[in-house]
C-alpha cells in the first residue's frame, strides 16, 4: 500500500516539475526574451532620443530583472521539491532496510 501511494505521489510531483519547466519557458519565451530584443533593437538604432534611452533604462533596470527573478523563483522552487522528492525516496529506503531487517529477525524466531 505505502509503494502505492509513494509512487502516486512520485508522478504528482514529476507534473508539478514539469508543469514549472513549462512556465520557466514560458516567462523565458514570452517575457525576458522579448524585451531583451526590443533594448538591444533599441540600442542598435531604431529609436534614438531620451525617450528611447528612458526605455532601454526602465526596461533594463526595472523589467528584465524582475522577469528574471520570476525565473529564478521557478528554478528555485523546482529544485527544492527535487531535492524533497530525494529526501523522500531515502527515507523509503530506510523505512524498507528496516521493515526487512524485522521480517528477517521475526523469522528466525518463528
Amino acid at each position: 500500500m505505502t509503494s502505492i501511494l509513494l509512487r502516486f505521489a512520485r508522478q504528482v510531483v514529476q507534473n508539478i516539475l514539469s508543469q514549472l519547466t513549462q512556465q520557466f519557458n514560458i516567462v523565458q519565451e514570452q517575457a525576458y526574451s522579448p524585451m531583451q530584443a526590443m533594448v538591444q533593437q533599441v540600442m542598435d538604432g531604431i529609436w534614438v532620443g531620451k525617450g528611447a534611452d528612458a526605455f532601454v533604462e526602465e526596461v533594463s533596470s526595472l523589467m528584465m530583472p524582475g522577469v528574471g527573478k520570476i525565473g529564478e523563483g521557478i528554478s528555485t522552487y523546482s529544485r527544492n521539491i527535487q531535492n524533497a522528492m530525494d529526501v523522500m525516496d531515502r527515507a523509503d529506503e530506510q523505512v524498507a532496510g528496516i521493515v526487512n531487517a524485522l521480517g528477517d529477525i521475526f523469522d528466525g524466531i518463528f
